[in-house]
């Protein structure tokens, strides 16, 4: 596709989405691939305004950090994998969101990754849900319990209270202590 023609239909989704015209003009910066490739994912994707910005925001810094462009970011395995991925549109769009973020704050993934296998460590039993904070954004800790009669939810119980030690230190986890 012409470097003109690009040009165009960014323009026309910006206005499409009101885009804010900072963001217009970061985006028109780009070099020629970037800019093409944000465009043939922001149409695929129908990403909204909110999600463009992110994009055009979080690519950048990850561009800046990595010495890189927008386009190889766009074009690295796990970027596809997640475009080509099944799933609605919608949920993909917020996939790709989610992991650029993941990609901007390394150590926010590396302590994901942790407190992660810290839970699947416990092995608690089915019924029982450990669920961590959106993106880390606090230190609340969510457990909860499905049970289908009196006994089931005492057994869960049982389970959480032999794993409570490592559940308290998930917490401290979660809440910065090493």
């Amino acid at each position: 596709m012409k470097s003109a023609e690009v040009e165009t239909r960014i323009r026309q989704v910006a206005g499409q989405r009101r885009l804010p015209e900072t963001h217009l003009e970061r985006w028109l910066a780009l070099d020629q691939p970037s800019r093409a490739r944000l465009l043939e994912i922001t149409e695929t994707l129908k990403l909204r305004t909110g999600q463009i910005v992110t994009a055009i925001d979080t690519l950048h810094e990850i561009a800046v950090r990595e010495q890189t462009t927008i386009a190889e970011i766009l074009d690295r395995p796990d970027i596809r994998r997640t475009l080509k991925s099944a799933g609605s549109t919608p949920a993909r769009a917020r996939a790709l969101i989610d992991q650029l973020r993941t990609m901007r704050f390394p150590l926010l993934r590396a302590m994901q990754s942790r407190l992660a296998a810290e839970i699947a460590a416990l092995k608690l039993p089915r019924g029982i849900e450990v669920v961590l904070p959106h993106e880390l954004g606090s230190d609340e800790l969510t457990v909860s319990i499905a049970a289908h009669s009196g006994a089931d939810f005492e057994r869960m119980l049982a389970a959480l209270e032999s794993k409570k030690t490592a559940l308290m230190r998930v917490i401290e986890l979660l809440g910065g202590k090493q």
